[in-house]
């Protein structure tokens, strides 16, 4: 993370923390409505995809389970959190491991990530409500989940882009 020492590494969390919620928050006010349930586009998941390409793994995933739980705290309720943990925690594993793979861009991991995310939260549903017929929703989930991972993943590189070329520049340029 960035910042020297604990303090400055903790204001770097809470900052990504913050602009993570704030993602979540503009998200649910957006009017988008694709007949099923719990559909999103994700745009949380920014912040974690692109926190994958600079910093330490756990660091990451202490901001994206950080944000599941106050948001569910906030926003939601114990339902909204065990199904965004599972899809977040399960979205973030493979997220990790094909970023490690060569072959795989921004874009690919974000979509296997909004995918995996889907299958995390159907999982959670088939348990809940003791019935697989909720796998029924799996062809659209898979859909959406394309969808949204194209577009987080096309933003996560244009942020990409631009941390590179600001990194890349000395103070006062």
């Amino acid at each position: 993370m960035q910042g020297k020492g604990i303090a400055g590494k903790t204001a770097y969390a809470a900052m990504l923390i913050a602009l993570s919620m704030l993602l979540s928050y503009v998200e649910a006010l957006l009017p988008i409505s694709v007949g099923l349930p719990g559909v999103k586009p994700g745009l949380a998941n920014l912040v974690v995809l692109t926190g994958l390409y600079y910093m330490k793994p756990g660091e990451v995933l202490l901001i994206s389970v950080t944000r599941i739980l106050l948001s569910a705290f906030l926003f939601g309720g114990l339902s909204a959190l065990i199904y965004s943990l599972a899809g977040g925690l399960l979205s973030f594993g493979v997220m990790l491991l094909l970023k490690q793979i060569k072959g795989f861009s921004v874009t690919g991991v974000s979509i296997a990530g909004a995918v995996s995310h889907n299958l995390g939260q159907l999982a959670v549903a088939v348990a809940v409500v003791e019935n697989a017929k909720v796998l029924y929703y799996m062809p659209g989930l898979m859909i959406a989940g394309v969808a949204a991972g194209s577009v987080t993943g096309m933003l996560a590189q244009t942020c990409r882009r631009y941390l590179t070329s600001a990194a890349g520049r000395k103070d006062g340029e």
